[in-house]
């Protein structure tokens, strides 16, 4: 059940309650998962497996597949909606130039 390309919903840590993908089976015990962080807030990282819970969702996804392959998937597959993930927004800061004061004599 606890296969790659399965969503599961974590359920212990800071990141209780946040959806993610298993990337690859560690050991018995463990296995590495990712959001990735741009989608779900989850970044990618070792994980027991007494904490998460495994959903009935999985993708096809290559095995030890990056970041950006898995956001893509996420994106064409509609779920975000369906389990009403609340994607991060990335703030874009602009740098102005600085002008100088003029001394006022």
């Amino acid at each position: 059940m606890l296969e790659p390309g399965r969503i599961v919903l974590k359920i212990a840590g800071r990141e209780a309650g946040k959806y993610a993908v298993i990337v690859e089976n560690i050991d018995d015990n463990f296995v590495l998962i990712t959001g990735p962080k741009t989608i779900t807030g989850v970044k990618r990282r070792k994980c027991n497996i007494d904490h998460i819970e495994p959903t009935e969702n999985k993708f096809d996804i290559s095995p030890k597949a990056d970041d950006a392959s898995i956001e893509n998937v996420w994106k064409s597959s509609g779920l975000i909606e369906k389990l009403e993930i609340k994607v991060p927004v990335k703030r874009e800061f602009k740098k102005e130039p600085i002008e100088k004061e003029k001394n006022k004599n």
